[in-house]
């Protein structure tokens, strides 16, 4: 669910009183690492249990209905990074706008963009 995005990690203090904690087992380096996993996998765990709570219990009065919901509301949390096709894709539309490239340029780049597959 993280698709690259990483939440704020643990503060300094947090992960020092940790690593007092569990002095001489593992490396600092180490320790902090874990601890932004750690905060990570709990932030992605409690975004789900919310998305499906709202998906469950979602008021049906145009009023108070509660936006955005379930999916859409993981979309609005953890929003996937463009692919690089759809990024060349916007540089083709940028470049189009400036009249930097012909439009048979432009064609042909875009028609060995699409042929690229949605990564």
């Amino acid at each position: 669910m993280t698709d690259q995005h990483l939440i704020d990690a643990p503060s300094n203090e947090l992960v020092n009183a940790w690593a007092d904690k569990y002095e001489g087992h593992m490396p600092e380096w180490v320790m902090r690492h874990l601890a932004a996993e750690a905060a990570q996998w709990g932030a992605d765990q409690q975004l789900t249990k919310v998305a499906k709570w709202l998906d469950h219990n979602i008021l049906d009065t145009p009023e108070l209905r509660i936006t955005p919901i379930g999916e859409t509301l993981i979309a609005a949390m953890r929003p996937k990074l463009p692919s690089l096709k759809e990024l060349a894709l916007q540089r083709c539309d940028q470049l189009e706008k400036l009249d930097i490239l012909n439009e048979e340029s432009l064609g042909i780049l875009r028609s060995a963009l699409e042929e690229l597959p949605n990564d």
